[in-house]
């Protein structure tokens, strides 16, 4: 399902604004800020689907439901395109007496547009959210063989993500271009019901999760009773601390980080025997739901200082297509259009994810007896160390292309493509085609294995939210930049601009976030999981019989 449904969202990530520019009329700079925005929002609503998900509905229906409303997004966008008195009449090719007659789109014409966006917006932010734990959960993660198989169902994950992207990049670029815009948002609805069929086949097949109610609630209640027990003395023994054993299969036993948050685990009875009161939710919680809390109060610092590497992309994105604009873009005869650069890192990707897959992963099991080969958060740090090496390598590549520009312009002036091949550009995105490689199948498996069970779809949309951080923050970056410097990209041409210092300041702000991650990954620690003997023979022991799991 993933593979045709990103397939459908990347194509128009890469090339909306084209349509916005080109036929809804927006400006060049309204086109930018109308993409940025979709884009954010589809990767931050994430965390509603991963809410739905955990607390009211299982994540195969998450993803047929959110599919579905994808579906109408889509469709709703083509239909526009198809009819001209939905749109209006596009600017480009107009004679310069029809000039009159290029106006920018009506209120109406602009309200059918973003409601198609953010319905896309909308259903794609539950896939994201429910379709990786839906996969993961048909892997147990007690099972050593079957914990090695979850972790090679995200590297799979990634690879349909890629296939999807490159057919999205290549051949719905190109049929957008050529065939007209109501062709491939037509295309991109027939993807996503398609998708919808695929996954639906399998309904009978899958391990489905049982919501456990809202996590977010459960979260609140503990600080809620932490702050309310403020006073009472912290117990030193975690006996003392309130658990249910008899109908919790997954038991987080008790950790001293946060040691605060352990009030909410305290019994009134124990501490006060006159107290008559109930004892409810929002007087007292479990050992367990507490650690839920510590669990995601320990995660957010690795997912902030993944955000800087999700800015340097959306920069590397945007950038990097305005470069390949000044090169020779021809390949063996063929040319390749500006959208479809970004095919470069996806064939990098498309290639090494089985070579580490297959190859990489089974040998460093061998050396550190680890199913998963390394753990996850030093798979995240190689992401962000590849990702500081592409921006400097981005700050050579274009100091090469400014020598090179300069050789051959007219009163500075660019007449012509340069005589260097676009493929230079390569060496940059490559080399973050890896760093996305491991960092974001890092953080995927990172938030799955380390959530709770009742949190497992909020936690992976959490890690989707680095990438729309990221594109938020990629805008303020450059503002921040050019106020700093002077105007390193205010000339609206690369050729006079500093776009190579840009990219080394950037390599030299990744190392820094990169120390940074350094200390939020070793003041981590690794869920440890109790489970409780259930058997008929042990129920008698009511949860003292516990085995212990480090996950």
């Amino acid at each position: 399902m993933e593979g045709l449904e990103n397939m459908a969202f990347i194509s128009n990530a890469i090339s909306l604004v084209t349509y916005f520019y080109g036929y809804m009329n927006f400006s060049l700079t309204k086109s930018a800020t109308t993409l940025t925005n979709f884009m954010g929002t589809s990767f931050l609503l994430a965390l509603f689907g991963g809410f739905i998900s955990d607390t009211y509905l299982s994540r195969f229906k998450t993803c047929v439901l959110f599919g579905c409303i994808e579906l109408l997004g889509y469709a709703l966008l083509a239909v526009q395109a198809h009819f001209p008195s939905l749109r209006p009449t596009p600017c480009q090719g107009l004679a310069a007496s029809q000039t009159t007659r290029c106006e920018a789109a009506d209120s109406g014409q602009a309200a059918i547009l973003f409601t198609g966006l953010y319905l896309v917006a909308f259903g794609t932010s539950g896939v994201k959210a429910g379709l990786p734990s839906l996969g993961a959960d048909q892997f147990d993660e007690k099972d050593p063989k079957e914990l090695a198989q979850l972790s090679s169902f995200f590297n799979w994950f990634l690879l349909s993500l890629t296939v999807g992207a490159i057919i999205g990049v290549t051949f719905i670029v190109w049929i957008s271009s050529n065939q007209g815009w109501d062709w491939a948002f037509g295309v991109c609805t027939i993807a996503v019901l398609f998708a919808i069929v695929f996954v639906s086949m399998g309904k009978s097949l899958y391990r489905n999760n049982v919501p456990k109610g809202s996590p977010i609630l459960r979260i609140i209640q503990v600080f809620v009773v932490a702050i309310r027990n403020r006073k009472l003395p912290q117990p030193e023994q975690a006996d003392e601390l309130h658990e249910i054993h008899d109908t919790e299969n997954e038991i987080l036993p008790r950790t001293d980080q946060f040691r605060f948050l352990d009030r909410a685990a305290i019994s009134h009875d124990s501490g006060d025997a006159t107290t008559s009161i109930s004892p409810g939710p929002w007087r007292l919680c479990t050992v367990t739901q507490v650690e839920e809390t510590k669990i995601l109060i320990r995660m957010l610092p690795i997912i902030l200082s993944t955000v800087f590497m999700n800015t340097c992309l959306a920069q590397l994105q945007t950038f990097t297509i305005q470069q390949s604009t000044t090169m020779d873009t021809h390949i063996l005869g063929f040319k390749m259009p500006g959208p479809s650069i970004p095919v470069i890192p996806l064939v990098f990707m498309f290639i090494f994810i089985p070579i580490y897959d297959r190859i990489f992963v089974p040998l460093a099991r061998k050396i550190t007896g680890i199913p998963t080969g390394i753990r996850y958060l030093q798979r995240i740090g190689v992401g962000l160390v590849l990702s500081a090496i592409s921006m400097a390598i981005a700050g050579v590549v274009e100091t090469r292309r400014k020598s090179v520009a300069l050789q051959n312009m007219v009163d500075s002036i660019q007449l012509q493509p340069l005589p260097m091949s676009v493929f230079w550009l390569g060496y940059q995105y490559g080399i973050f085609g890896l760093a996305d490689m491991f960092t974001l199948v890092g953080l995927l498996e990172f938030f799955y294995a380390e959530s709770s069970a009742g949190m497992k779809s909020l936690s992976t949309a959490i890690s989707w939210c680095s990438l729309a951080m990221g594109y938020f923050l990629s805008s303020v970056v450059v503002e921040v930049v050019n106020k700093a410097s002077g105007g390193w990209l205010a000339n609206n041409n690369l050729n006079r601009d500093k776009l190579n210092y840009f990219y080394w300041l950037l390599a030299a702000l990744s190392v820094v976030n990169f120390g940074i991650y350094l200390l939020c990954a070793s003041w981590y620690r690794y869920k440890k999981v109790e489970l409780v003997n259930q058997d008929d023979d042990s129920r008698a022991a009511k949860g003292k019989q516990l085995e212990m799991v480090t996950v």
